[in-house]
């Protein structure tokens, strides 16, 4: 199999002149408007497949997405997968398929489960392939869920935890592939939504601001 490693860290390369005046207009863009209702914002779930743990030295194999919309509506057409095995080390469509994986994100929030591994992997692709700084607006699951849900556990806990509170399966489903994770993980963020809204958390830059504070505060004491 080959992963994304295989095929970047290209020194010198240049990117093909169509592909860099799409990352040109893709930079010259403007973001979403995070001050809206998040009945009006669209939220893109996020998980990634790697062969292990650091983004700085592991490989990232593939990476699935979905679009909420509309304070927690799953839409099947606005969904992304990208496996890098299927471009068999061809350095020219990864570049191809991670600017249509940014065209699809449109610099909208993006929500996961643990920023740091997921956002580590994606920061490294991006800036390897194709030079960006990727620095989105990360909703973190792992340390808004006790944030939020206190009274199910007030500590963060493993994914397949979390599904079992909210009766989602869990481990007992064996494993899962990153669609069906990222599936799950919107199913939550539809519930998290729901519990924001209800705590005057009613905008995507509240929600961005309170995982970005639970995750400090969490961390530091």
């Amino acid at each position: 199999m080959f992963g994304l490693k295989h095929f970047l860290s290209r020194p010198g390369s240049k990117l093909s002149p169509d592909v860099q005046d799409a990352v040109e207009a893709w930079r010259a863009s403007p973001p979403p408007q995070l001050d809206d209702a998040h009945f009006h914002v669209r939220y893109v779930v996020i998980d990634i497949v790697s062969s292990g743990l650091r983004p700085d030295s592991d490989t990232l194999l593939g990476i699935a997405a979905v679009g909420v919309q509309q304070a927690g509506m799953v839409v099947p057409e606005d969904a992304f997968y990208l496996d890098f095995a299927s471009l068999a080390g061809d350095s020219d469509a990864a570049d191809r398929q991670l600017l249509a994986f940014l065209q699809f994100l449109a610099k909208a929030p993006l929500v996961t489960y643990h920023v740091p591994y997921v956002g580590g992997f994606l920061q490294r692709a991006y800036k390897e392939s194709l030079g960006i700084d990727f620095q989105p607006q990360w909703v973190d699951l792992a340390w808004l869920l006790p944030s939020l849900f206190e009274e199910k556990s007030h500590t963060p806990q493993p994914l397949d935890h979390w599904l079992e509170l909210f009766g989602l399966g869990g481990s007992s489903e064996g494993r899962r592939d990153a669609m069906d994770n990222t599936l799950l993980l919107a199913r939550i963020f539809q519930m998290l939504l729901v519990r924001a809204t209800g705590k005057a958390i009613d905008t995507a830059a509240r929600l961005v601001a309170e995982s970005q504070a639970s995750s400090f505060l969490r961390r530091h004491h």
